[in-house]
């Protein structure tokens, strides 16, 4: 194993593997921390549902993800966090990285949640979402961690007992070697974390190439583009073209959507303008209701002939009046678990592709259908690619599936994902 990768949640966590592979690094995403030996792969990614949890529980999590892969030999860590940076100012991504940095014996590390193909730049030390600054991109209505202050600094600051710094994009334009220059001067000063600004691809590069000794490395998925670069310059990476192939997987096509993000809301709508959609009724399954027997007949009426959607994705509105019943964590409990019931049930009915849209959603489902390991292969959109399950798929067949974080993805991405998979992922 190269590169060892802690992600706080299991979309974040394939997004991260995505962009691994699409470097040319053979790349298996773990569900929580592994028992046994590690798996033949140049990345290994171990996906935690530690984003909201209290900060003490994430970093003992995240430190137990650490010692493993130190075990497997891991030569350089990646923590890997949001890139809308979702925390609060109790953390978790201040805390866990100086865990990290502490266990590792390293004084200096960079935060960075930049990814320019989805939208997510860094300038000034400010996070935009598109060309809106954070705060006016509807994370500031987010539920659980909602981001009403834009500076990266600042926020940072506030959850961590280290000095935060900032390396401009000016010195970054300038290339690895300016870059290295300043994050050195910032650790000499006694930062111990500092912001770097990004606002494309070059510059991801750049920031990989500048961090390449660095033990400890945290940020978005879109800072992972620039470090398979490194390890291919010392001829310890094969065949790129090979990092991405997956067996060929068969089957009927489902998607299950927990995800009430803008950009998932507006995948729903398009989908269901044509195509069989069920909507789950989160205050049905709060008054005993069997809703997911329902769901489950619903889709045995089109399986496998169509593919079939059943969200309990809704508009802000609808979600606040489930919360003000239900409270916030009851509401999102519920729901998982009737998602994660669901998926269940459509495997068990044939479904062999199937996408999952919402971190949260994802993490249940697959606990549900007891996958512990995820080989990564092709990109559907910047983010998200399909992947293939060779454990705990029920029925004893590969099970390609697609973990959609909830913000990513152009508006025809359901049907986008399921074209490729057409044929089987391969």
């Amino acid at each position: 194993m190269l590169l060892g990768c802690i992600a706080d949640d299991f979309t974040g966590a394939t997004d991260l593997a995505g962009m691994l592979v699409r470097g040319g690094m053979r790349t298996v995403q773990t569900i929580g921390v592994p028992e046994g030996a590690p798996p033949d792969a140049d990345a290994v990614v171990v996906s935690l549902k530690s984003r909201t949890v209290p900060a003490a529980q994430a970093v003992s999590e995240s430190l137990a993800a650490l010692r493993w892969l130190q075990a497997a030999g891991a030569r350089q860590i990646f923590f890997k966090y949001c890139s809308t940076f979702d925390s609060t100012d109790a953390g978790n991504i201040g805390p866990v990285a100086q865990a990290l940095m502490a266990a590792l014996g390293a004084d200096f590390t960079i935060a960075c949640p930049a990814f320019p193909e989805n939208g997510r730049s860094v300038y000034r030390g400010h996070l935009f979402v598109g060309d809106g600054l954070l705060n006016e991109s509807g994370m500031e209505n987010h539920p659980l961690t909602p981001m009403t202050d834009p500076n990266l600094v600042r926020v940072l600051q506030r959850q961590s007992s280290c000095r935060v710094g900032l390396a401009r994009f000016d010195t970054v334009a300038q290339g690895p070697a300016a870059l290295r220059a300043r994050l050195q001067a910032l650790r000499a000063e006694g930062t111990g974390i500092a912001i770097v600004d990004a606002v494309s691809n070059a510059d991801l590069m750049t920031i990989g190439a500048a961090c390449d000794t660095l033990p400890l490395i945290t940020g978005g998925s879109g800072v992972a583009l620039g470090l398979p670069a490194n390890f291919a310059t010392q001829g310890l990476l094969g065949d790129a073209a090979q990092a991405a192939r997956l067996p060929a997987v068969e089957g009927a096509a489902a998607i299950v959507s927990g995800s009430c993000s803008r950009a998932t809301n507006a995948q729903v709508a398009h989908w269901a303008a044509a195509r069989p959609r069920f909507q789950v009724d989160p205050l049905a399954l709060a008054d005993g209701q069997p809703v997911v027997e329902q769901a489950l007949a619903w889709a045995r009426e089109h399986l496998p002939g169509q593919a079939v959607l059943i969200s309990a994705t809704s508009p802000p509105e609808a979600v606040a009046q489930v919360q003000s019943r239900l409270g916030v964590q009851a509401a999102g409990d519920l729901i998982e678990q009737a998602l994660a019931d669901i998926a269940r049930g459509l495997v068990d009915l044939g479904v062999r592709r199937l996408v999952v849209a919402g971190g949260e959603t994802s993490g249940a489902v697959v606990r549900a259908l007891g996958i512990d390991q995820l080989r990564v292969g092709p990109q559907i959109d910047p983010g998200v690619p399909w992947m293939v399950a060779d454990t705990g798929a029920r029925a004893g067949a590969p099970l390609a599936i697609a973990l959609k974080s909830g913000n990513f993805g152009s508006e025809d991405f359901f049907a986008k994902a399921l074209a490729l998979a057409g044929s089987g992922p391969r």
